[in-house]
């Protein structure tokens, strides 16, 4: 039976995972020595019957599978036992089915049951399986890690079929796919000569439900309520605390279940409550350690010589709003033994409102308002250097900033595929795919400031570790007569509008024949696909300036020193940032204001004319894959050989500029070849027990907007440090020459079944990066020499030799990892914890990249950026009588991110260990009920109110390094009651 085929079948729930990844591990360790007694082997499955042909390249494309796996005749079903099994055990159950029945290595998920999923969305449900990962966007999972590489490195496909995406780069945002209207999902950690569109990582495949597969019509109704615990943090928004989701699904069948229809519809209306903190750095400013005596800056009055200190800070509160409606059509016609047909439609929208306001300021001795001075300090001791923790800090400027954000998502794709078989061995596949992505973003800012003296006092306690501080500003920053519309830090403009628009597609067309073969092999699958890409990204900036604030006279008064007050009709009630210590700051309608206290003019210079551009990769493909099934000394043997040949034409087309003024077009581009081949070998040991093995080279393109042509530079004044007082370039660009990054992994995987959803595996991995591709940055590059033009000309550069940086391809590193993971029914250990069952599994991955690629920036990376040693997930749950409850945790530890630039030194942010608990209950009525068909289900999502944590890891003389708190954000618990209905 097709791999992908049997992903039919059903994943479960999952639950509670300990206050230690390694708890995870002693978990598996447990089911293992379960698995491998006597009494449990007597309870393994008998072996799935020997696999007809594969056809998994067929399954890929969303068809039926084909050879042996052709559709019943007239009036008969298969793959009943898709459906019988619903609820927790038997979505586990399905899915341990799919997983052992694979000729790859392979995780899934499926639903509960038609339109229910085990978790609150598609991302959430796949950073549960072994070796994946995500990370909070907003509060929510969003977009998955695959055995430690970024999102970028993991291929996503619907149906087999690769997608357009929202982002810039080629990673999948999952919240763009309601999770009610996809029936499961299956993450290929090896792949095979079929798989078109595979990632580097892995492959994560999403699937819809095919209508055939059922019995019977069903029909289906979930409606929830949704609360979040953060509250309303800033009135007059429209976003409140209550939201809700609501799905329909319909399936049926007709003329004799020859033709089948699903339509699915999903709406989503989510509040989402943030509270966010960031310390802007963490320096030591005097003494023989601090800014004063080794960059040259000014001297800080009241604070202690060789004590690190916070260099600013910002509070914000986002109140967002998230609303989505997909549909989804699927029409699947099979006539008779021949022939095959299916139309699957997927279509979404997805609009996203977001009100953040907050107070932000600097407290470095470089602050534009005058060097700030302490009294009252406090001290915590503290290695390296001791951390000044409370005082009151005066000449400290508050600089508000209202923003509004608008995006409009819009999602289509579109299948079509057919197959024939001839009934002579001989099967034919063609497949047409579209898929279009299209975002709009509107996004909206404005300064604020104090009126007349732009400056107050400040008390202040912050944390030694993590928590939110306590900030009490000697002025009331709610008090619409002291704060107005200002440049307060002299940026120069009064506030700033930027609209984007971006349009991803991707058409694509594939041919397949398979055709039955001897000897050791089954059958074998050729084939063709070819696709063509093109994503293009428009930004237009403007500059908003306050009426009056221009030389043509026409737009009123201005006074550059008060500024001008808040009109009273845009007003709306304080945001609340009591939780660092601010009982409120100004709040009102931006886009009102902005409309009629404020002018725009055309901001769009080298910087922005750089986000300007388009890229187009047309890549054919030609494959081979040989199936095999065999056996070697009575044990079966089976899997699949074979080869891929890719070929790349990228291109880019970008702006030309001179300065800020445009002249013209850039085009660039690279050709080439690549040659993947795999191998997949799956050996069935003895009952219920497989070892498999996996090679591949697989290949990853770059990041999207790295292939640009576009680049920008400019000239600074360099403020501090050993050039303080200079003039110097720097710049960043794309390169369209870039070539793929390139793996060459390794796969070994232990898997023992036992009972109906049991089952304990090892896995280890190897994966050597033979190319990589690394931001660089050339220190002595030659401006004039490339053409750019200075667009500040109050500023002479030093020198035309400056630092410019974009990537390139570069030595690779390696990866290795471990991973276990087991599911145990609680019956198979005593007859009262029948019910009762557990999964968990933890993963362990090291990596390491070559001495001449590792950063010489402060708290550089020495492995791979993005990746996380463990991850692990622990779940329990019970399912009888009706009742089902689970309660699942999952752990990401520690990563690097990337380099952030502030105050004009470079650092690397370390993204602290994340947690999340969530617990979900639920009440089935009996089905010889009169409430037959209806269910009841609580979900808490962040149980535990968990945060999200950065940590600045900065340089200070002397080869010193401190790493200290950065981020601290909080979204709350999202608490969801709902009823469910099925016919």
């Amino acid at each position: 039976m097709s791999s992908r085929k049997t992903l039919q079948g059903k994943v479960g729930s999952f639950a509670r995972m300990s206050r230690r990844p390694l708890a995870a591990a002693c978990a598996v360790a447990l089911l293992a020595g379960v698995a491998s007694s006597g009494a449990w082997a007597q309870e393994a499955q008998n072996p799935p019957p020997a696999k007809p042909a594969d056809t998994k390249a067929a399954a890929q494309t969303g068809q039926v599978p084909a050879k042996t796996e052709k559709k019943p005749p007239q009036g008969s079903v298969s793959n009943l036992d898709a459906v019988i099994v619903t609820g927790i055990r038997g979505s586990i159950e399905g899915a341990l089915k799919a997983k052992r029945n694979s000729d790859n290595i392979i995780e899934a998920i499926s639903a509960e049951d038609i339109g229910k999923l085990p978790d609150a969305s598609i991302a959430e449900s796949l950073a549960r399986l072994p070796g994946l990962a995500t990370q909070r966007m907003d509060g929510r999972a969003n977009v998955i890690s695959i055995r430690g590489l970024s999102p970028d490195f993991a291929g996503t496909t619907l149906n087999g079929r690769e997608q357009a995406t929202i982002g810039e780069n080629r990673g999948v945002e999952y919240d763009q796919y309601p999770s009610e209207l996809i029936s499961g999902a299956a993450v290929y950690k090896t792949p095979d000569a079929s798989l078109v569109g595979q990632g580097l990582s892995g492959t994560v495949d999403l699937h819809t439900i095919k209508p055939l597969d059922l019995p019977k019509r069903a029909i289906a109704i979930n409606l929830r309520g949704e609360h979040t615990s953060n509250g309303k943090l800033n009135p007059g928004s429209g976003v409140g605390d209550m939201g809700h989701r609501a799905s329909f699904s319909y399936i049926d069948q007709f003329f004799d279940h020859t033709l089948g229809l699903a339509v699915g519809f999903a709406q989503l209306d989510s509040p989402i409550q943030e509270k966010q903190y960031q310390a802007w750095w963490w320096s030591v400013d005097n003494g023989s350690a601090g800014i004063e005596q080794n960059w040259g800056g000014p001297h800080t009055p009241g604070l202690p010589d060789n004590v690190l200190s916070q260099e600013g800070m910002q509070l914000r509160a986002q109140s967002e709003n998230q609303l989505r409606n997909g549909l989804m059509t699927v029409l699947e016609w099979a006539p008779g033994d021949h022939f095959h047909s299916t139309l699957d439609l997927y279509y979404s929208t997805f609009n996203e409102r977001k009100y953040k306001n907050g107070v932000q300021w600097s407290s470095s001795p470089y602050n534009h308002n005058g060097v700030p001075v302490y009294s009252n300090v406090g001290i915590n001791q503290a290695l390296p250097y001791p951390i000044v923790t409370s005082g009151t800090m005066s000449n400290i400027a508050p600089i508000l900033q209202n923003e509004y954000i608008k995006e409009h998502d819009k999602l289509f794709s579109a299948g079509w595929n057919n197959q024939y078989d001839f009934g002579n061995g001989w099967v034919v596949t063609g497949d047409l795919s579209y898929s279009s992505a299209k975002k709009k973003l509107r996004d909206a800012y404005l300064f604020g400031g104090l009126a007349g003296n732009p400056t107050t006092d400040v008390f202040f306690n912050t944390p030694t570790g993590d928590g939110y501080p306590y900030f009490r500003p000697g002025i009331d920053l709610n008090d619409p007569s002291r704060v107005v519309f200002t440049d307060p830090d002299d940026y120069g403009y009064n506030g700033r509008q930027e609209f984007d628009k971006q349009k991803d597609t991707i058409r694509a067309a594939r041919l397949e024949v398979s055709h039955p073969l001897g000897w050791i092999f089954s059958s074998v699958n050729v084939g063709a696909a070819y696709s063509e890409r093109k994503k293009t990204k428009q930004a237009d900036v403007f500059f908003a300036w306050l009426n009056g604030n221009g030389d043509d006279g026409t737009h009123g008064p201005y006074d550059p020193t008060f500024g001008a007050p808040v009109g009273s009709s845009y007003l709306r009630g304080p945001t609340s940032l009591g939780y660092g210590g601010i009982p409120g700051i100004l709040n009102y309608n931006v886009l009102d204001a902005l409309a009629n206290q404020f002018y725009l003019t055309e901001r769009n210079g080298q910087s922005d004319w750089s986000r300007n551009y388009s890229i187009t990769e047309k890549v054919p493909v030609a494959y081979a894959k040989f199936n095999i099934e065999t056996h070697v000394a009575d044990i079966p043997l089976r899997g699949n050989v074979g080869v891929q040949f890719v070929r790349t034409d990228q291109s880019s087309t970008a702006l030309q500029t001179n300065g800020n003024t445009l002249v013209g077009r850039l085009t660039g581009g690279a050709k080439y070849n690549k040659v993947l081949p795999s191998l997949n070998l799956v050996a069935q040991i003895a009952d219920g027990q497989y070892l498999r093995f996996g090679l591949a080279k697989t290949m990853a393109r770059g990041r999207i907007d790295d292939e640009k042509v576009a680049s920008s530079a400019s000239v600074a004044r360099v403020t501090e440090g050993p050039a303080a007082g200079q003039v110097l370039w720097s710049g960043s660009g794309g390169n369209p020459q870039l070539k793929p990054y390139i793996a060459v992994g390794t796969d070994l995987s232990w898997e023992k079944y036992f009972g109906k959803s049991s089952y304990v595996a090892v896995a280890v991995f190897n994966k050597n990066l033979l190319n990589y591709i690394y931001n660089k940055t050339v220190l002595d590059f030659d401006f004039a020499k490339a053409g750019f033009i200075n667009d500040t000309p109050s500023l002479v550069p030093t020198s035309n030799i400056g630092s410019f940086t974009r990537p390139e391809n570069g030595n690779g590193g390696r990866m290795q990892g471990l991973e276990l993971s087991g599911a145990l029914e609680g019956g198979l250990v005593a007859p009262m914890l029948d019910g009762f069952g557990v999964q968990a599994n933890f993963s362990l991955t090291n990596s390491s990249i070559p001495e001449s690629a590792v950063s010489s920036i402060p708290g550089g990376p020495k492995t791979l950026p993005g990746l996380s040693r463990k991850v692990a997930n622990l779940a329990v749950y019970y399912e009888k009588y009706g009742w089902s409850v689970r309660v699942a945790e999952r752990y990401r530890s520690s990563f690097t991110g990337e380099a952030v630039p502030l105050f004009d030194q470079l650092g690397y942010v370390k993204v602290l260990a994340d947690k999340q608990t969530d617990l979900q209950v639920g009440y089935a009525f009996d089905e010889r009920s009169s409430w037959s068909g209806l269910s009841l289900l609580l979900q808490v999502n962040n149980l535990t109110n968990s945060e999200q944590k950065t940590q600045q890891i900065s340089g200070l003389p002397n080869n010193v390094q401190v790493a200290r708190p950065l981020d601290y954000t909080t979204w709350g618990r999202t608490v969801m009651f709902g009823v469910n209905y099925k016919l």
